[in-house]
């Protein structure tokens, strides 16, 4: 997978929460204006990202998955996902332990996504 979209209704309240919760930046991508399109950096990974505004309707919150879930991994996953749940986030799927793989948890966020969180066996 060489780049993923996040498709958002709030672009600044977006920003906001996955900045807080995953460490990201974002800068304004050029020729994306009308769409609020910005390049996302800090991810830790081998891969680009992107964020821009939803084209039509948000899904209903605490409806099922739409679209692919992404899964990132983080120092300590309870600690993400209590901060994503206190800053507009909503449960999808408390902490687990996942034996020989790790902990993980799901969020909503807030714009109609799920979004996953994980940190590996033996730590981050």
């Amino acid at each position: 997978m060489p780049h993923f979209e996040i498709h958002v209704t709030d672009v600044p309240r977006a920003r906001k929460f996955y900045s807080g919760l995953f460490d990201w930046r974002f800068t304004p991508m050029a020729g994306g204006e009308q769409v609020e399109y910005h390049l996302i950096d800090g991810l830790g990974i081998d891969v680009t990202g992107g964020m821009m505004r939803r084209m039509g309707e948000s899904p209903q919150p605490g409806s099922g998955v739409r679209g692919g879930t992404m899964t990132f991994e983080v120092k300590d996953c309870d600690k993400s996902y209590n901060w994503a749940l206190a800053n507009g986030g909503a449960e999808a799927l408390p902490p687990q332990e996942y034996p020989g793989i790790g902990r993980a948890a799901y969020v909503e966020d807030g714009e109609g996504n799920i979004v996953g969180m994980i940190t590996p066996e033996g730590g981050a």
